[in-house]
């Protein structure tokens, strides 16, 4: 393939603009049908475009052309991957690994695509062969941490994650990998803190020493200074899809728009078929679609449309791209609502809590400046299609119930729950969390509890739910919901309070520890919140105990929270604009000042 496409390409690719790459090599192979680099080039391209039967439609001419080149039959499982056709994916990146056992990418692939099909044990191994081919790349490490972590070995994928930082030290992915694991496990908050603003070390330490894309990384975007005039707010997510974030971003957009204009940067594939994302792009102004962009072209983009205040919703989760918040595209950044940490960057101004999840004197454990906005920093959009609470059937032996991801549910989880089944006999614990479908992630529960005490007949775990009507319905099975430590629940405990079902917590020593006490608190019922395991399994054991009580709990409990903060929308969202209106105007004090 000539040198010159790829400029042009990387030029297009560059300014964000996918559909004008792919033009070019639409006309690069008129003239040169035959170039398979080119078609390789051109089904990658409109991969990224969203544009998949488009792309597997090249792809498996090209394979079918050069059956044993390994890196095109790789491009056309990527492919397939992209279109949801896993299985599909799976087999041909199966016929790579067995035609070339070398070729490391096949592996790396499967350590993820085996998880998606509810196979660890074989994810594992994936990721372990990758690994052994190439142990310093990023993305060995990166992968065979996610399978060991869905397998439940989260000390075995900190510590291979830990390793890969060790050998790319200034991989922000790999970076952002490492510091979510950390938020499952039992650390100090001044532990984590410090491996947070080490990650933000890191970053400062590769702008004094880089220009990425063609830009600084911190070129602060110029502004004029006027408290008075509407803001322009963008919202940097990969997250406003059939997510959990986007229960909690739906009331951000109840705003005047006479005061405020609100674009979306969205890094998430392109999706015609995603409801949450249709009703998102209804409620803004505008909706750039930037998934297949650099962190370079994303942030010369927010900069060309003069945002003023930039909500990031990632923080360290997947598919984060603070890449684009380290070039500080904006003035004003704000984290909010989808990462429970401070990010560790100075480039981010501003994080959003409240003065439960975050009370005064955290603020040294935050790089950044926190946006207290009381009672809860969180406002939940509850489903339309909720079935009505109900009560479990007489006669049904007390169930305790968590249907948070599994993820969460590490050893101090395992101790307080395994106490409180103990002091209830015969009761029981219903557990659901997709990666239960997985034998070995169900095995590691089961082993995990035994441990504790509890034998595997009184336990019941499922995996799926055919909707989610019929998954909230599960509730109807449940008499108390139980929260993890020290990572909360968040989706998962405004569903349960809305099928009527009361949720026991700890009010823990940091944000992921203390976001259900701030959720329970603003529906009113404080009580709930134990302040260690021990009251933990007092408050359930009592509740449980409770039928006429938790009868009550069941009639009421919607009715309560539709009248509470949790679900007032449009006050939050006075609460929030407001807020951020002062950020703003006292931005504009300082820049006044310093001009």
């Amino acid at each position: 393939m000539a040198d010159d496409l790829w400029v042009r390409v990387n030029r297009d690719m560059a300014a964000g603009n996918t559909q004008a790459a792919i033009a070019t090599v639409r006309l690069h192979l008129k003239l040169r049908p035959n170039d398979c680099e080119a078609l390789n080039l051109l089904g990658t391209l409109l991969q990224a475009a969203g544009e998949h039967e488009q792309s597997l439609h090249h792809l498996a001419r090209l394979v079918s052309a050069a059956p044993g080149v390994m890196a095109y039959r790789n491009t056309l499982a990527n492919g397939l991957f992209s279109a949801g056709r896993i299985a599909e994916a799976i087999t041909q990146w199966e016929l790579i690994s067995q035609m070339e056992p070398s070729y490391m990418l096949a592996w790396l692939s499967l350590a993820v695509a085996y998880v998606q099909v509810d196979d660890t044990t074989k994810a594992i191994e994936a990721g372990r062969r990758a690994h052994a081919l190439e142990p310093t790349a990023p993305g060995t490490s990166a992968n065979l941490a996610f399978a060991l972590a869905r397998a439940g070995q989260l000390d075995e994928a900190v510590g291979i994650t830990q390793a890969g930082v060790a050998a790319n030290p200034g991989e922000l992915k790999l970076h952002s990998s490492l510091l979510m694991l950390m938020n499952y496990l039992p650390i100090e908050p001044g532990e984590l803190a410090k491996a947070h603003n080490n990650f933000g070390l890191m970053v400062e330490r590769v702008a004094g020493r880089s220009s990425m894309d063609g830009g600084t990384l911190r070129d602060t975007a110029a502004k004029k200074p006027d408290p008075a005039r509407p803001i322009r707010i963008g919202i940097l997510s990969s997250d406003l899809r059939d997510h959990s974030v986007g229960f909690f971003v739906e009331p951000l957009l109840l705003h005047d728009a006479s005061v405020a204009a609100i674009e979306v940067f969205s890094t998430a594939t392109p999706s015609n078929t995603d409801a949450m994302t249709a009703r998102i792009r209804t409620a803004v102004q505008a909706w750039h679609a930037c998934a297949a962009m650099s962190d370079g072209a994303i942030a010369k983009l927010i900069r060309e449309r003069n945002i003023d205040v930039l909500l990031e919703l990632g923080g360290h989760s997947e598919g984060n791209r603070l890449g684009v918040v380290a070039r500080k595209p904006a003035p004003l950044i704000v984290n909010a609502i989808g990462y429970p940490h401070s990010t560790g960057m100075s480039a981010m101004d501003w994080r959003l809590v409240d003065s439960i999840t975050d009370p005064v004197g955290s603020e040294a454990l935050n790089s950044e400046r926190l946006l207290r906005l009381d009672p809860c920093f969180l406002c939940y959009t509850p489903p339309s299609d909720a079935p009505e609470p109900a009560m479990p059937s007489d006669g049904s032996p007390i169930t305790f119930g968590s249907f948070n991801n599994a993820a969460k549910i590490g050893s101090q989880t395992v101790e307080m729950w395994a106490a409180l089944l103990k002091h209830v006999p015969e009761s029981r614990l219903l557990l659901k969390s997709q990666t239960l479908s997985d034998s070995a992630g169900r095995n590691w529960i089961i082993e995990q509890f035994r441990k504790a005490g509890i034998e595997a007949s009184r336990l019941e775990l499922v995996a799926y739910s055919k909707s989610k009507e019929e998954h909230l319905r599960l509730y109807q099975r449940v008499h108390v919901a139980l929260d993890t430590v020290p990572y909360n629940g968040t989706t998962t405990t405004c569903e349960a309070m809305w099928m009527g079902v009361p949720v026991v917590c700890v009010r823990g020593h940091r944000h992921a520890s203390r976001v259900s006490a701030s959720l329970v608190s603003a529906v009113g019922h404080a009580e709930w919140i134990a302040k260690d395991a021990q009251a933990f399994v007092t408050i359930a054991a009592s509740l449980a105990a409770d039928a006429k009580a938790l009868t009550t709990l069941r009639a009421t409990l919607r009715s309560h929270m539709q009248q509470s903060p949790l679900v007032d929308a449009a006050a939050y969202s006075k609460r929030f604009h407001a807020a951020i209106r002062k950020c703003w105007g006292e931005w504009c004090g300082r820049r006044a000042v310093q001009e």
